[in-house]
Protein backbone atom coordinates (compact mmCIF):
# COMPACT_ATOMS: atom_id res chain seq x y z
CA UNK A 1 0.00 0.00 0.00
CA UNK A 2 1.26 3.39 -0.80
CA UNK A 3 2.17 6.07 2.13
CA UNK A 4 0.15 8.76 0.92
CA UNK A 5 -3.04 6.19 0.93
CA UNK A 6 -2.36 5.38 4.50
CA UNK A 7 -1.71 8.59 5.49
CA UNK A 8 -5.15 9.40 3.67
CA UNK A 9 -6.98 6.96 4.98
CA UNK A 10 -5.51 7.63 8.58
CA UNK A 11 -6.98 11.30 8.29
CA UNK A 12 -10.08 10.29 7.39
CA UNK A 13 -10.96 7.91 10.26
CA UNK A 14 -9.61 10.86 12.30
CA UNK A 15 -12.06 13.20 11.48
CA UNK A 16 -14.45 10.42 11.45
CA UNK A 17 -13.46 9.83 15.13
CA UNK A 18 -13.86 13.39 15.77
CA UNK A 19 -17.34 13.28 14.49
CA UNK A 20 -18.17 10.85 16.16
CA UNK A 21 -17.16 12.03 19.64
CA UNK A 22 -18.68 15.07 19.71
CA UNK A 23 -21.88 13.52 17.89
CA UNK A 24 -21.68 11.72 21.35
CA UNK A 25 -20.30 14.21 23.51
CA UNK A 26 -23.84 15.91 22.14
CA UNK A 27 -26.50 12.88 22.84
CA UNK A 28 -24.63 13.03 26.72
CA UNK A 29 -25.10 16.97 26.62
CA UNK A 30 -28.35 16.98 25.81
CA UNK A 31 -29.94 13.90 26.03
CA UNK A 32 -30.79 14.03 22.41
CA UNK A 33 -31.39 10.54 20.52
CA UNK A 34 -30.62 11.89 17.41
CA UNK A 35 -27.52 12.89 18.09
CA UNK A 36 -26.77 9.37 19.15
CA UNK A 37 -28.00 8.16 15.74
CA UNK A 38 -25.76 10.69 13.98
CA UNK A 39 -22.80 9.36 16.49
CA UNK A 40 -23.38 5.87 15.29
CA UNK A 41 -23.69 6.46 11.89
CA UNK A 42 -20.57 8.47 11.32
CA UNK A 43 -18.84 5.01 13.53
CA UNK A 44 -20.19 2.80 10.26
CA UNK A 45 -18.84 5.13 8.05
CA UNK A 46 -15.60 5.91 9.36
CA UNK A 47 -14.70 2.26 9.60
CA UNK A 48 -16.02 1.32 6.35
CA UNK A 49 -13.90 3.94 5.23
CA UNK A 50 -10.84 1.84 6.08
CA UNK A 51 -12.40 -1.65 6.09
CA UNK A 52 -11.74 -2.35 2.01
CA UNK A 53 -8.17 -1.64 2.16
CA UNK A 54 -7.45 -3.89 5.24
CA UNK A 55 -10.08 -6.48 4.21
CA UNK A 56 -8.26 -6.94 0.42
CA UNK A 57 -4.42 -6.20 1.64
CA UNK A 58 -4.31 -8.12 4.71
CA UNK A 59 -6.87 -10.49 4.97
CA UNK A 60 -6.28 -11.29 1.22
CA UNK A 61 -10.45 -11.31 0.10
CA UNK A 62 -11.19 -10.68 -3.02
CA UNK A 63 -11.45 -6.78 -3.87
CA UNK A 64 -15.17 -7.16 -5.13
CA UNK A 65 -15.58 -8.91 -1.37
CA UNK A 66 -13.92 -6.27 -0.11
CA UNK A 67 -15.47 -3.88 -1.47
CA UNK A 68 -18.94 -5.12 -1.18
CA UNK A 69 -18.41 -5.00 2.76
CA UNK A 70 -17.68 -1.64 2.99
CA UNK A 71 -20.05 -0.35 0.73
CA UNK A 72 -22.68 -1.97 2.72
CA UNK A 73 -21.46 -0.43 6.13
CA UNK A 74 -20.79 2.72 4.76
CA UNK A 75 -24.96 2.40 3.29
CA UNK A 76 -25.63 0.96 6.85
CA UNK A 77 -24.27 4.55 8.27
CA UNK A 78 -25.84 6.97 6.09
CA UNK A 79 -29.36 4.75 6.40
CA UNK A 80 -28.61 5.64 10.43
CA UNK A 81 -27.58 9.43 9.68
CA UNK A 82 -31.07 9.52 7.78
CA UNK A 83 -32.97 8.03 10.27
CA UNK A 84 -31.36 10.74 12.75
CA UNK A 85 -32.94 13.49 10.85
CA UNK A 86 -36.37 11.58 9.79
CA UNK A 87 -37.18 9.45 12.60
CA UNK A 88 -40.06 9.46 14.88
CA UNK A 89 -39.37 11.05 18.19
CA UNK A 90 -40.85 11.42 20.91
CA UNK A 91 -41.84 15.36 21.36
CA UNK A 92 -39.91 16.72 24.82
CA UNK A 93 -40.96 20.49 25.34
CA UNK A 94 -38.14 22.75 25.89
CA UNK A 95 -37.03 23.88 29.21
CA UNK A 96 -38.36 27.80 28.45
CA UNK A 97 -42.04 26.37 27.31
CA UNK A 98 -44.72 25.37 29.90
CA UNK A 99 -46.03 21.46 28.81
Amino acid sequence: MHIELVIAKLVTVGLGLLITKQAYKGYRAYDSEPMLYVAVGFLFITVGSVLEGILFDVLGLSIFLSGTIQTGLVAVGMLVILYSLHGQFPDRPREDETP
